[in-house]
């Protein structure tokens, strides 16, 4: 065979190899999966106060923000709504009286009942774990210090007595301990006091913290905090260890609520221009918003039932 021909022959199989290979489609790159939130491991729903019907008033909802229901229709001011352990009852502050008050009723919305019942501002209420007392800010004394009565309004008893201000109670898991934000070492920071109000106990320094709430198995507490110029999300160990930023916003990111699994924190923001409630990983990963901007919607409360 002369040299030309074998270069011909050459030539075309390697044009018929290329035309192979070229109807043989080409992979495609698998695609990076989106981050999703682990489904939750217990039936929860988040109630809040908001005024997008106008008033506020206490709202609930599911944990994706999914089926909202007005819970409370007055007029009035309706606000910090704190869920029962069991799910079963909303305790929540109003003035539809003329002043603050503690209120509670059905999960539904049914059965409203006074509490407090004084010519004081009483609010922020928070439940023993055990359900049957509530803890809560007054100022009948002159200055906000922290209260706890049984859950029928009675056995009023004051646990805090300092010129400063103690306010926004919450309890721990176990019942031992109650943290509450005070004002009497000059700035506001965070207080451990136990249920009879021996034990007081400083856990931060210098934090401009609030809103306080353990974590569902006490090892862990989520707060507010300005130290940074900016009030954002930060938690630390239950002995004010370790304290860590989670948010970075230049908007306000604060009152902090963790899911009843431990595996998220819903949170307030003014984030995007509105007033809403947004969720994250407990490192901060993978926020969501909630609500949509009518209104002002704020102070989730994250409890188990439906």
């Amino acid at each position: 065979m002369s040299g030309m021909k074998r270069l011909l022959i050459a030539g075309l199989g390697l044009v018929t190899t290329l035309a192979c290979n070229a109807l043989i489609p080409t992979p495609l790159a698998s695609p990076t999966p989106k981050p999703t939130l682990t489904p939750l491991s217990i039936a929860s729903r988040i109630v809040f106060d908001s005024s997008a019907a106008g008033s506020f008033d206490i709202w609930s909802m599911n944990p994706d923000g999914t089926e909202r229901t007005r819970l409370t229709t007055s007029p009035a001011t309706d606000g910090r709504p704190a869920l029962s352990p069991d799910g079963t009852l909303i305790a929540f502050n109003s003035d539809r009286d003329g002043n603050l008050e503690i209120y509670v009723m059905a999960f539904n919305g049914t059965e409203q009942t006074l509490l407090s019942n004084t010519n004081a501002e009483d609010s922020d209420p928070a439940w023993s774990p055990d359900q049957t007392r509530i803890a809560f800010q007054s100022n009948r004394d002159g200055n906000f210090e922290i209260y706890v009565m049984n859950i029928d309004g009675s056995g009023q008893l004051r646990l805090t007595n300092h010129t400063a201000a103690d306010y926004e109670p919450s309890w721990s898991p176990d019942g031992q301990r109650i943290i509450f934000t005070s004002e009497r070492d000059g700035g506001s920071d965070l207080y451990l006091i136990n249920p009879d109000g021996s034990n007081v106990v400083r856990l931060t320094t210098g934090a401009v913290a609030r809103n306080a709430i353990w974590s569902p198995d006490g090892k862990r507490i989520a707060f507010q905090s300005e130290r940074d110029g900016n009030t954002e999300i930060y938690v630390m160990n239950a002995d004010g260890s370790h304290q860590l930023r989670l948010t970075e916003n230049p908007d306000l990111d604060g009152a902090p609520v963790w899911s009843p699994d431990g595996q998220l924190i819903a949170f307030e923001s003014a984030r995007g221009g509105g007033h809403d409630i947004y969720t994250m990983r407990i490192d901060g990963s993978l926020v969501t918003q909630l609500t949509n901007g009518a209104g002002w919607s704020g102070a989730p409360a994250w409890g188990v039932g439906r």
